[in-house]
C-alpha cells in the first residue's frame, strides 16, 4: 500500500513541477491542425473506397 501511495505522489508532483503544459494558444493550434489533418485523412480514405468500389464493379461486371 505504501508503494501505490508514494507511486501517486511521486505522479503528482511529476504533473505540477516537471511538465511543461502548452499555452491556450498554442492548444488551439495544434487542435486546429489535427481536425484538418483528420479530415483530409478521411476525404482520401473515402476516395479510396470508391475507387476500389467502382474498380471491382467493373472488374466484376466484365467477369459475367
Amino acid at each position: 500500500m505504501e508503494k501505490l501511495r508514494l507511486l501517486f505522489q511521486e505522479y503528482s508532483e511529476e504533473i505540477r513541477h516537471r511538465v511543461t503544459w502548452p499555452k491556450y494558444e498554442e492548444l488551439q493550434d495544434n487542435t486546429v491542425t489535427v481536425l484538418i489533418a483528420s479530415i483530409i485523412l478521411a476525404v482520401v480514405i473515402a476516395l479510396m473506397d470508391l475507387a476500389f468500389k467502382y474498380s471491382l464493379s467493373f472488374v466484376y461486371d466484365l467477369v459475367r
